[in-house]
């Protein structure tokens, strides 16, 4: 076997393999100072949204006190789903955390808003019942995730998101 004498490189210059490697980074680096921190005021609010996402934090209070009724009322299904009530209440956490003008703690079961109040008694099928909430709940806050950009777009769809994932834990 022979093998090829390596050029002399001149002083100053980039080696072939080192220009390429560079030029492919190119990319990268884009991409990386697109990852940075939003200008100041870019994620803002309008009136509109803010009373946008307090409905929100509504449908999801109500989310709340529907879901701990209906496992309260059924506690063979509490136990198959002991998760479904914790994440529906840090979802609510994080909805109020995130909506400037709405008050109230995090664990706060009642208030106003969209959904249909929780039921008062024993439902005849409360797996059904916990569906058409999670559902009822998911679907607002899909909707809603359009009227916003940014991190508020995010957290109301990855709310949807993760209620829908609880129906498929229910089916």
């Amino acid at each position: 076997m022979s093998t090829r004498p390596a050029r002399p490189v001149a002083a100053g210059a980039f080696p072939r393999r080192s220009l390429l490697v560079a030029a492919g980074a190119l990319p990268l680096l884009g991409a990386l100072a697109a990852c940075t921190d939003p200008p100041p005021g870019a994620d803002a609010v309008t009136p509109q949204q803010e009373d946008r996402l307090a409905g929100q934090v509504a449908v999801q209070t109500e989310l709340v006190a529907a879901v701990d009724a209906v496992l309260a009322a059924a506690p063979d299904l509490a136990a198959a789903v002991p998760a479904v009530l914790d994440q529906c209440r840090d979802q609510l956490r994080r909805l109020q955390e995130a909506a400037p003008s709405v008050t109230g703690s995090p664990t706060t079961t009642s208030g106003s808003g969209t959904a249909s109040p929780a039921p008062a008694a024993p439902v005849a099928d409360p797996r059904a019942e916990l569906r058409t909430r999670l559902t009822t709940a998911a679907d607002s806050h899909a909707a809603a995730c359009l009227d916003f950009t940014g991190a508020r777009a995010a957290l109301l769809g990855s709310i949807a998101a993760g209620l829908r994932g609880q129906l498929v834990v229910l089916a």
